[in-house]
């Protein structure tokens, strides 16, 4: 039979998909484990997640956090950053820092044929760093000049005064960094941070191919982790959004936009279905926003809409890079989308074609051994499980159109969005 190129294959939706849930185990120090065996992979991927405190600090110490993780690889009582780097580089290992408002810590990806040889060192690293002068001097020396640079790049500038719009200029996830905040950094600071406010109540995800008394040695050594108790609730500032903000550049030829507002956490019922309306706003590239501010117009190359969240707060934004002279319109022509959502029901045939896309797109992210531990990670930190998965597929398959108009009429209607202009 011959085979007719002329036609994509077709798409055929799943039934159902298995997933297992990690082990669970708590170690010696308090620490919850949670691991994923994957059989006949040699590679072996640990990451270490305690509660960020971020938030707790100073607005003018906002940068403490950042690079007391990025310095920690700098040097050890015991050891130069130097032979750290050749350390891990010779047993083919990387380490990597783990930041967000959420969460702080630090990964480990190595091979099972020098995971017992790697691990000592990477243990060090929560209890040895020392945190030398220069590495600290030409730390600061970078970020200034990376500073210097985000605020040159348009859309850069726009996502950093997209935030400070938001939640205010005074408040953690809003706050602009500043050379300033660069110069407050030192080894006390540092220090202090390192010995009392990193490492608290950690959790530690595993991916290995691990039998049981390797796996026993594992939890021996990560048993001497430091596991901190969690401090006191930290209590964050109001919230003052500024709705509109303009920060022209006579010389740029394209200006960056940036639209948005405050949107549900992943826990709430509604949120599936307004990951649905937010892939047919601007969530992949057959969306509206694509098609009209992209193919139709020509004003970008690309344009999109995105649910993201920090620290304890969600938020929507729509991210466009467009030309100069037409900023205006394109923001009109954004507020028409959105208002068609409300008025008007979704297609059948775009309504399929967005169902395909989203179980195929969700179904690929399980499509290798550390992605269930990744999927479920992303969902542990919202206080979910693993049937969440269950229960977006379960949707995926059965939503209509009137679905979306009533969500779109509790979200998207009469909605005062913040918008933001760089160039």
């Amino acid at each position: 039979m011959e085979l007719d190129r002329s036609k994509a294959p077709e798409f055929r939706i799943p039934e159902d998909f298995e997933l297992v849930s990690p082990f669970e185990t708590t170690l010696k120090n308090g620490a919850k484990v949670f691991f994923n065996n994957t059989p006949n992979l040699e590679v072996v991927k640990i990451e270490v997640i305690g509660k960020g405190r971020k938030a707790s600090l100073p607005l003018s110490q906002n940068l403490v956090p950042s690079f007391t993780l990025s310095l920690l690889q700098e040097g050890l009582k015991n050891r130069t950053g130097e032979k750290i780097a050749e350390f891990f580089d010779f047993h083919a290992s990387e380490v990597n820092p783990i930041l967000t408002f959420s969460n702080e810590g630090l990964a480990l990806l190595t091979t099972k044929k020098h995971l017992f040889q790697v691990l000592p060192i990477f243990v060090e690293l929560f209890t040895e760093a020392s945190f030398p002068f220069d590495a600290i001097e030409k730390r600061k020396s970078q970020k200034r000049l990376g500073q210097k640079l985000e605020k040159e790049k348009t859309s850069s500038r726009a996502g950093q005064l997209f935030r400070k719009s938001l939640f205010g200029p005074f408040h953690p996830y809003g706050v602009e960094p500043e050379e300033s905040h660069v110069n407050e950094i030192n080894q006390d600071r540092l220090n202090f941070y390192y010995r009392e406010m990193l490492w608290q109540n950690i959790e530690i995800f595993v991916s290995a191919n691990l039998s049981d008394f390797e796996f026993q040695l594992l939890e021996k050594s990560l048993s001497s982790l430091p596991n901190r108790i969690e401090s006191e609730q930290i209590l964050i500032p109001e919230i003052t959004t500024n709705y509109n903000l303009i920060e022209p550049r006579e010389n740029s030829m394209q200006s960056s936009i940036r639209m948005g507002s405050f949107s549900i956490p992943k826990s709430h019922p509604d949120f599936i279905g307004l990951t649905v309306l937010n892939t047919i706003l601007g969530g992949y590239f057959g969306s509206r926003l694509i098609k009209n501010i992209r193919e139709d117009k020509g004003h970008t190359y690309g344009i999109f809409s995105s649910l993201a969240e920090i620290g304890n707060s969600e938020y929507w934004v729509i991210s466009a890079d467009v030309q100069k002279v037409y900023y205006k319109e394109v923001i009109n022509e954004i507020y028409q989308e959105i208002n068609k959502l409300v008025h008007e029901p979704i297609s059948s045939e775009e309504l399929e074609v967005v169902r395909n896309y989203m179980i195929g797109q969700m179904l690929n992210r399980f499509s290798s051994s550390f992605d269930l531990m990744d999927r479920f990670r992303a969902v542990h930190h919202s206080g979910l499980d693993l049937s969440y998965y269950f229960n977006k597929l379960s949707y995926l398959k059965s939503f209509q159109a009137t679905d979306l108009l009533k969500l779109s009429e509790t979200y998207y209607k009469d909605k005062s969005l913040v918008e933001v202009v760089v160039g």
